[in-house]
């Protein structure tokens, strides 16, 4: 299945259907009148986060969508049927704007979580509405309304507990590859990763989900290279597990390029818990690796992770430390009041 992210879309909810002009006529009745029934709403176009989609692919051969029209009133005061409503199904995650893509007109984040995009349109009233005293047969009935319609975007941001950035080639998908059942492509040439891929990673009889996206290049948020879109993919995620190849001539300056990215992409990417590792390391010699990781470790300020996915070392070090943190965020969404032991016998000042 081919991955798309983003697809626009045009919806249109039915229309109401028209009211009837009747009269009842029937044998041995004395006295008639009108009995001409409503018309049935027409139907809504619904939009519900599901399970086992991660791709809006389905948009990308169908973009209209309308929802049916209700039926139109009878006589002896029979009202139309409501029109079918049309239900979109979309992956958990999907934001959907507004035709100009900047407008958020919601998001949906949770299995289930469903929003109307398009009303439909009342049912028209039938003549049986405007009989009165002075006009005891009416002759008009109400057109049903129509039904909204609207152009949107959608736009899907993957739902992962960890995400992988860092320049193209420096063993992100070779990571993902080692530590789930993902399938990434894997080539020695730059941007061979061309769109995200979710891997379930698994340490110590625990479970957590890792995104890896396209590489990053310096101006990568000017569009140079294939630009930033993808790191919308993390923007959800509750830690980054920074790779800074060990290939690179000059680690520190690798390590400020993808930092400077992150910032200028901003959606608080700069601020995640970040995790660094020195990868591919088994290309170096034992000096090698002391000089550079070294060199990391003063251009960022913290001691990097040693990580080799092709030898296994390092591996499950750098799997432990992002479930720590994954772990901890877990804990806090579910407990969003507890407070931390640190701080319960801290004298006040």
């Amino acid at each position: 299945m081919k991955f798309l992210d983003q697809a626009k879309i045009y919806v249109r909810a039915g229309d109401g259907g028209a009211g009837s002009v009747s009269f009842r006529r029937e044998k041995f009745l004395e006295f008639g009148g009108p009995d001409g029934g409503d018309g049935g709403r027409g139907g809504d176009v619904w939009v519900v986060a599901v399970e086992g989609l991660n791709t809006l692919i389905d948009y990308r051969y169908q973009q209209h969508f309308k929802a049916n029209t209700g039926g139109h009133g009878m006589g002896r005061n029979r009202t139309g049927a409501d029109g079918a409503d049309v239900v979109l199904k979309v992956p958990v995650g999907t934001q959907i704007f507004e035709e100009d893509n900047e407008t958020l007109i919601c998001d949906l984040d949770k299995v289930g979580q469903r929003f109307r995009l398009a009303k439909g349109g009342n049912g028209g009233f039938g003549n049986q509405h405007f009989k009165s005293s002075t006009n005891q047969a009416p002759r008009r009935a109400n057109p049903g309304l129509p039904g909204e319609e609207r152009t949107v975007w959608l736009r899907l941001k993957l739902i992962a507990d960890a995400g992988l950035v860092g320049l193209p080639n420096a063993g992100k998908s070779t990571f993902l590859a080692t530590v789930t059942a993902a399938k990434p492509k894997i080539a020695d040439y730059p941007f061979t990763t061309l769109h995200p891929n979710l891997g379930v990673a698994r340490i110590d009889a625990r479970e957590f989900v890792i995104a890896d996206i396209p590489g990053l290049i310096e101006g990568a948020h000017m569009g140079i290279g294939i630009g930033d879109r993808f790191l919308g993919h993390v923007e959800r995620t509750r830690v980054l597990l920074h790779l800074v190849s060990a290939r690179e001539e000059n680690v520190a300056e690798a390590y400020r390029v993808i930092r400077g990215e992150l910032e200028a992409y901003g959606h608080g990417l700069a601020e995640k818990t970040e995790i660094l590792a020195l990868s591919q390391i088994d290309v170096l010699t034992d000096e090698e690796l002391e000089e550079k990781a070294a060199a990391l470790e003063e251009a960022a300020g913290k001691k990097p992770l040693l990580l080799s996915s092709a030898t296994h070392r390092g591996v499950d070090e750098a799997l432990r430390a992002l479930m720590r943190v994954v772990e901890e965020a877990r804990e806090a969404e579910a407990n969003p009041g507890a407070v931390d032991e640190r701080w319960q016998n801290r004298p006040l000042t």
